[in-house]
């Protein structure tokens, strides 16, 4: 279909003929999320009929919609093993234009700025500590303390550029540094809080990224879940997979756009999460 004819179709979006209307809105709708840049443009030129232009705004937002629903779903089957592809699937819901290519490169550039630091024959810890200063210390990454439910700090691109985030995005940004520089660590489900673990060759120790990249050991983790009233599980001492990861930030998705009262979105998110478990 040509774009002169599918902006004829939404221009009858405005008709008087409700019947009409649903014939038309229900043909773009097969026509798929290509049609986005039509649309777009199209809803800037109606600045003086803001009721064509909420139609378009809903059939913008359940193209976005549906992509990324696609896009996870195929992650979920493929084995959910790129994790920064996951977190870039999570951003595009509110960032649709935000590409992976711009994120990994994003990412890249941490990446080179602690490669330098790193030496192989450092005892793991002292690895951990050279990691922690470059974030922390140089590159100033840190909690988000005073707005921590935003869900802007689920969303990666923003923790990037803000250097801000709650505990799971940092950790994220954190482990996957650290992956790349060979070291084994990866993310633990804690109750309330998580944090990651470097695990190898029998030697296993926690990071509290949230605190600044704060080692700290097993019974720790025994006195916290004590504290908690919770019966210990493997869970909460051992690696978790991509997948668990991306429910979980989901999920705080859900509790921020909760407490804010943007409860629109409830429905999808809830729609996400179950289509990871």
């Amino acid at each position: 279909m040509t774009e002169a004819a599918i902006k004829a179709m939404i221009h009858l979006l405005d008709d008087s003929d409700q019947e009409v209307v649903s014939m038309v809105e229900q043909q773009i709708r097969t026509l798929g999320p290509s049609i986005i840049p039509v649309l777009e443009s199209e809803w800037e030129t109606e600045s003086l009929n803001p009721i064509l232009q909420t139609k378009i705004e809903n059939l913008i937002h359940d193209f976005q919609w549906q992509s990324v629903k696609t896009r996870l779903q195929l992650w979920k089957e493929s084995g959910g093993m790129d994790l920064l592809e996951g977190m870039w699937i999570l951003a595009t819901y509110r960032y649709p234009d935000y590409s992976l290519e711009q994120l990994r490169v994003e990412m890249d550039q941490l990446y080179y700025e602690v490669w330098p630091q790193m030496r192989e024959e450092l005892h793991p810890m002292d690895q951990v500590k050279v990691l922690n200063t470059v974030l922390f210390e140089q590159l100033k990454f840190g909690p988000n303390s005073k707005n921590f439910h935003a869900a802007n700090n689920s969303f990666i691109n923003n923790v990037l550029s803000s250097k801000k985030g709650n505990p799971i995005s940092l950790c994220v940004i954190y482990m996957w540094i650290a992956q790349k520089l060979g070291l084994p660590i990866y993310g633990v489900n804690l109750p309330n809080l998580f944090v990651l673990t470097y695990k190898q060759n029998g030697l296993q120790f926690y990071i509290n990224v949230f605190n600044k990249g704060l080692i700290f050991n097993k019974i720790d983790i025994d006195n916290y879940i004590a504290q908690l009233n919770l019966t210990p599980n493997d869970i909460y001492y051992n690696p978790c997979t991509n997948l668990e990861i991306i429910r979980r930030v989901i999920r705080n998705l859900l509790m921020a756009f909760e407490k804010s009262g943007e409860n629109d979105y409830k429905e999808e998110l809830s729609e996400l999460i179950d289509l990871l478990e």
